[in-house]
């Protein structure tokens, strides 16, 4: 062998030597879901908001771990008395402990919003995916409804619905409120749903799927919906803040949560004829439902951001 055919040898890679690996997984293709979390975990917005929303829950499904006073335990000699070391924002003028019911009052107003954010999602569900996929005159008739309640103006509707449904003097309320809400609130997770259910069934998958004789359930359930779902979830996040600030409204107003409930809205309209006197009973309901309802709009705003990929 001469010296130039040796160096040609050693200058070839051996055939049976394996390829490195080390850029596989970089070279690997990643979801739009890998691609949001990715950016949810560098934006310090979803971080705060995220931890915010994990402290209101928790003090909405387990409130004695925050105190262990008892919301009900009202003592007319302790009326708009000032913080002690166990009530920490002062009494109320029923001589209820302001700190107590303030961290109780979350678990009505995030069960409200929660139950009721869920009946819009179903409803919005149900009318978007129906009129993106049939198009044609089911879309016209299900669009033109859409806007039909989306002209009717939303807090005369509620207040005229929730007094309605709330007519027993011994319903406190709460189904009222959610039946209101949920009715009312679907609109706007529709018209997404809609638009994102338009844009994913014209996809080459979904042609695909119907050449190989998928029915239109199959279609909308198995690879419409989990493509256009993500939009849809992020439009109900922002809802759930819409309606923990709607039940806030209804109570505040009188028409929403009453009898033996306790809420922010209550708490804020029986403080507000003493704000004067006492005003840390108005105050602090009013900066937990500030930061509840602000807190689940940061979270919605940093996921939309997160999956839309114009604004990446």
């Amino acid at each position: 062998m001469s010296d130039i055919q040796a160096a040609t040898a050693e200058e070839q890679p051996d055939a049976a030597a394996p390829e490195p690996r080390h850029n596989a997984k970089r070279d690997k293709p990643r979801s739009l879901a890998a691609d949001a979390w990715a950016d949810l975990r560098r934006n310090k917005i979803f971080w705060v908001a995220a931890v915010l929303v994990v402290i209101i829950v928790t003090m909405a499904i387990f409130p004695s771990l925050f105190t262990s006073a008892n919301p009900r335990a009202c003592t007319l000699s302790r009326q708009h008395s000032g913080p002690t070391g166990s009530a920490f924002f002062g009494y109320d003028f029923q001589g209820c402990d302001v700190y107590a019911r303030t961290i109780y009052g979350a678990r009505a107003s995030v069960e409200v919003g929660v139950l009721a954010t869920l009946l819009s999602g179903v409803i919005g569900l149900i009318f978007g995916l129906s009129a993106g996929y049939f198009g044609r005159w089911v879309d016209a008739v299900l669009s033109r409804f859409i806007d039909i309640v989306l002209g009717v103006p939303f807090l005369l509707a509620a207040i005229v619905l929730a007094k309605r449904l709330s007519q027993d003097p011994q319903n406190n309320g709460v189904v009222a409120v959610i039946v209101t809400l949920g009715v009312l609130g679907w609109t706007s997770a529709a018209r997404i749903m809609r638009s994102s259910v338009i844009a994913a069934k014209n996809q080459d998958y979904v042609a695909a799927a119907r050449m190989l004789g998928a029915g239109p359930a199959r279609l909308m359930m198995r690879h419409i919906l989990p493509n256009s779902i993500a939009s849809f979830i992020v439009v109900l996040t922002i809802l759930l803040g819409i309606n923990i600030a709607s039940e806030a409204t209804l109570s505040f107003l009188g028409i929403g949560l009453k009898g033996d409930a306790i809420s922010w809205g209550i708490a804020i309209s029986e403080a507000g004829p003493y704000v004067r006197v006492a005003p840390t009973p108005l105050i602090w309901p009013s900066v937990f439902l500030a930061v509840t309802v602000l807190a689940f709009i940061m979270l919605g705003d940093a996921v939309r951001d997160a999956f839309d990929p114009k604004l990446r």
